[in-house]
């Protein structure tokens, strides 16, 4: 993957190179789903699956932890392999445009904190994250405003794919 800027302005992703499933093995052995073409989809991680070693079994190393605004995975969590590139991204360690002396953590908290409200389906608490704390650490209008527009929809599948 790739970061690209979309017309629409703000920061948005684009997939270079090919997603492949090269098949179960040893701390890689989660469902995966894939699409008409056989490009993975999703990943459901199992107990005892490693980050990377998943990410080598989708060849999404090593952008796989990124994509999915987490640290570690957890077994029953779903990853997402394939972003829409029509909707900004959300980075996870800190807004592109960051200036020195970031609050990196608080940033990481709040986009965790999101994305246990999109899992759980709670539109209203990631809107209020995103309102209340998520929204002042960006300083690029077209990323705030193209996030805004997502968070208003109260889309899930949107949602989950900037914060989840």
């Amino acid at each position: 993957m790739s970061e690209v800027y979309g017309d629409g302005g703000g920061l948005y992703w684009e997939r270079q190179g090919t997603l492949r499933d090269l098949g179960a093995r040893e701390f890689a052995r989660g469902e995966v789903t894939v699409d008409a073409d056989g490009t993975p989809l999703t990943y459901t991680v199992e107990p005892g699956d490693v980050e990377a070693v998943v990410a080598e079994r989708l060849c999404a190393y090593p952008t796989l932890g990124s994509m999915n605004h987490r640290r570690d995975i957890h077994p029953g969590q779903v990853l997402w392999l394939t972003p829409n590139p029509d909707l900004p991204w959300v980075p996870y360690y800190s807004p592109w445009d960051a200036p020195a002396g970031f609050q990196q953590i608080p940033y990481q908290q709040a986009i965790e904190s999101a994305g246990a409200a999109v899992d759980a389906g709670d539109v209203d608490r990631v809107r209020a994250i995103w309102n209340d704390t998520l929204k002042g650490m960006f300083g690029d209008r077209d990323t705030i405003d193209a996030v805004q527009k997502v968070v208003d929809s109260g889309d899930l599948d949107a949602l989950r794919q900037l914060f989840s």
